[in-house]
């Protein structure tokens, strides 16, 4: 009797044991992508348009600013009708107007091309020689792990000497962005601080947005900045922040759903750039 108790008592005990197992289990977290406060990966390089649209004359805004921080606290695009260059840094918004000078967004206006994406730093390279933007670019290309990926791209440091420009808004009907910045202006900065921002595109994403980098400038006061054309870091830091996911929001409406994106615009392109 005595045995049969016994045994009983440890088949009771070790079902005990298993159910516990199995609930704690169930209720263990799995490991999970990381996501922004809001509930947004942080691993994803989340754009507005495309850039062979914007080429072609694209620029009513289909998306405000409001949204677009929702998916990210970092990035570069231009305002509604071309109005400004655009840049995110550290959950800031500007745009760097033809004056050149720098102005918080205003959360319910509109850009028609953006991307942005949560900075996490994965990788840095420390710059201790001047280096103009070709060396530069180079360099930190010479450190990416794959071709084939996207990457946030931020550049901090001591400038002697940086290019800059900026385009005014445009009035319908919107002639091509090639026409617009062939009569672009243009700012020289000379021995300024400040921080340099944009993405390393892969190849295969050509037409959707700028193939290799594409980066914006503002000052650390906050104050002027705009699409980099040219730059010589004296010393600084490089920042990359790999983005694993891409996504894409089309405009419902407007020229976007005429405009032809069959054509191969590398030629208008290069020019912009």
């Amino acid at each position: 009797m005595t045995g049969d108790r016994l045994l009983r008592y440890a088949v009771v005990a070790a079902a005990f044991l298993l159910v516990g197992a199995c609930i704690g289990l169930a209720v263990a977290p799995f490991p999970a992508a990381p996501v922004s406060e809001g509930g947004a990966d942080r691993d994803t390089l989340f754009q507005v348009s495309t850039i062979d649209a914007l080429l072609q004359g694209t620029y009513d805004g289909s998306m405000t600013f409001d949204e677009l921080a929702r998916h990210g606290d970092f990035g570069i695009g231009c305002g509604d009708r071309l109005d400004g260059e655009l840049i995110g840094v550290d959950g800031e918004w500007y745009l760097i107007r033809v004056d050149g000078r720098a102005y918080p967004v205003d959360g319910d206006a509109t850009t028609p091309f953006a991307a942005a994406t949560f900075f996490d730093s994965d990788m840095t390279v420390a710059i201790d020689e001047p280096m103009n933007l070709a060396a530069l670019e180079s360099r930190v290309q010479a450190e990416l792990p794959s071709k084939n990926l996207f990457y946030a791209i931020r550049v901090d440091g001591t400038f002697p000497h940086l290019v800059t420009r900026s385009v005014p808004a445009q009035e319908k009907p919107y002639p091509r962005l090639a026409d617009v910045t062939a009569n672009q202006t243009v700012f020289t900065l000379e021995n300024v601080t400040g921080t340099a921002v944009g993405f390393w595109t892969p190849d295969l994403a050509e037409g959707i947005n700028v193939p290799g980098y594409h980066l914006h400038f503002i000052t650390d006061d906050r104050t002027a900045g705009g699409h980099v054309l040219d730059m010589i870091l004296a010393e600084g830091t490089v920042q990359v922040d790999t983005t694993m996911n891409f996504t894409m929001a089309l405009p419902s409406g407007g020229d976007f759903l005429t405009v032809d994106l069959s054509g191969d615009l590398s030629e208008d392109l290069e020019q912009v750039e």
